[in-house]
């Protein structure tokens, strides 16, 4: 039995030994970048037009944090997306310079076409007094923290070959701020730290996603084998061969979707953070979506009166003397109390009544804007927690009218402009394109004790493809990179190709430590950056 783990195989050489970048490939993305920094810059100075401040220090400051922000994604682009395209080119499907290009191009494309859901969800795990002081100084450290946080734990991580999940990454820094925000604060009571029904969340997908994978992958091999009776699908790669036509339109279809999916999904996580960052340096320019004109203020107003009267139903009791403070309490303990609904209804006629003076959002005066979009997004944020609510029945109707005003208020508050979309777009894709090579060589290469067959690549490929949708369809924060890695793995023993165990172990811990490493991190960061400031 001690001898049953040793196959012997001999691997065949490795694709990308002696590999380089081809010269027109460089040229390429050197053009993408030159068109999409002109294209970033010069939106970017046309919105920042309308900031009246001559200070240097605000500009140099959104200067610092986007460049933070963009070398997130750029280093989000070595992991999520490197795993992508690690099965075509070890199957032969695609070359690697073709296969990056390929997996870029549709990172880049799923980046464009985003909604900004997600990144607006993550940025809702914040600390809500953070959100609403952003351009303070312990907002400041917050995103500072959280992203350089990130960043050096994906460096790390891909720097020994290690497959890690940068959402996984990310959320964990954002829990290490939330906690040392708690820990720093006088009184705790009136602090958000953070939110452990997420943290259940994550915990319960660091257990699962990677068995998904290992489990869904060998059973489809195994499914495979009984059904496709061709012998080489199953063997390693002669050469260069590439596999037969409808095999490799899979592996490419599968390469595809985990790449559109994951700058749909992954990609939108810089982008809340941009925003942040925005709305705390050029308030002015970001804090109000400045689109919003007359007609739609109209809207609004109409809309917010009938939401008032909707609310008016189901409340009980006169509103607070202060309802911007009570909305911020329901926020901060995220919980639906008595108060809730006049609370809500109270600063929704508040809002109504500023947005209605001023007839556009283009026209409110730079000192008013951030008030405004604060209450904006605290009664958002309220409605979202009214609407998952147990404890109260609202009418469909009433339902409805309640999630017009909050798409109105989102679009007044939860604006993504083009610009950032395509400058998230650039850095995801030109990660994929710089950094890919260390995580597809242990995806390829050290995982199994062969190299990946046409028919393991194909099952893991559309195990993580599946896996992605499914987890995007019902909001489930599984990772791209666990699923993946684990089915190259699940194929290998469904194959009798056998594992490598001190690859395996090492990526088992780096999963397991992800979360506390990037707590600590994230934590330490911000506690020293709100000491220094």
């Amino acid at each position: 039995m001690a001898n049953a783990d040793v196959v012997n195989h001999v691997p065949l050489a490795s694709p990308l030994t002696g590999q380089k970048p081809n010269p027109a490939f460089n040229v390429l993305a050197g053009v993408v970048v030159v068109i999409g920094v002109i294209y970033a810059g010069y939106h970017l100075a046309d919105d920042l037009s309308v900031v009246r401040d001559a200070r240097a220090y605000p500009y140099v400051l959104l200067g610092i944090a986007l460049l933070i922000a963009l070398s997130f994604e750029f280093v989000n682009g070595f992991h999520d997306t490197a795993n992508a395209v690690a099965t075509v080119i070890y199957t032969h499907s695609l070359s690697p310079n073709l296969a990056v290009v390929w997996s870029g191009l549709f990172n880049f494309l799923g980046v464009l076409v985003s909604s900004g859901a997600v990144a607006f969800g993550i940025v809702s795990l914040l600390p809500v007094e953070l959100i609403l002081q952003v351009g303070s100084g312990a907002g400041f450290a917050m995103v500072f923290a959280l992203l350089i946080a990130a960043i050096l734990w994906n460096l790390g991580t891909w720097y020994f070959g290690l497959p890690s999940s940068s959402s996984h990454t990310l959320i964990g820094s954002i829990m290490g701020v939330g906690l040392m925000n708690q820990l720093m604060a006088a009184s705790s009571s009136g602090t958000s730290g953070v939110d452990w029904s997420q943290a259940a969340k994550i915990g319960q997908s660091l257990l699962f996603s990677p068995l998904i994978g290992f489990s869904a992958a060998a059973l489809l091999i195994l499914i495979a084998k009984a059904l496709i009776p061709v012998p080489s699908l199953f063997k390693q790669p002669k050469g260069n061969t590439p596999p037969p036509l409808l095999i490799r339109g899979l592996l490419i279809l599968t390469c595809t979707g985990v790449s559109f999916a994951h700058g749909s999904n992954d990609g939108q996580k810089g982008m809340g953070l941009i925003m942040l960052i925005l709305i705390g340096t050029v308030p002015t320019a970001y804090a109000l979506n400045r689109t919003m004109h007359e007609e739609d203020v109209s809207k609004f107003v109409a809309v917010s009166t009938q939401a008032q009267t909707a609310l008016g139903r189901y409340s009980s009791g006169p509103a607070p003397a202060d309802p911007h403070a009570a909305v911020v309490d329901i926020v901060r303990t995220r919980s639906v109390t008595p108060q809730t609904l006049p609370a809500i209804s109270a600063l929704s006629a508040t809002i109504a009544q500023e947005v209605d003076n001023y007839h556009s959002l283009a026209k409110v005066p730079p000192k008013a804007m951030v008030n405004i979009r604060n209450d904006m997004y605290l009664v958002s944020e309220g409605l979202r927690f009214v609407s998952k609510s147990h404890a109260l029945t609202v009418s469909e109707t009433d339902r409805n009218t309640l999630t017009e005003y909050k798409k109105q208020l989102d679009n007044a508050t939860k604006f993504i402009p083009t610009w950032v979309k395509v400058a998230v777009a650039i850095a995801l894709g030109l990660g994929t394109m710089i950094g890919w090579k260390r995580i597809v060589v242990t995806v390829g290469e050290r995982i199994g004790k062969t190299h990946l067959t046409y028919a393991q690549g194909a099952s893991a490929e559309l195990v993580a493809m599946v896996t992605i949708g499914a987890a995007d369809m019902y909001g489930l924060p599984v990772s791209t990179t666990h699923v993946l890695s684990s089915g190259v793995a699940g194929t290998m023993i469904a194959n009798r190709s056998g594992l490598q165990w001190a690859t395996v172990r090492n990526l088992l811990m780096a999963w397991i430590l992800t979360l506390p490493v990037s707590i600590a991190l994230a934590g330490g960061l911000y506690w020293l950056l709100r000491t220094l400031s």
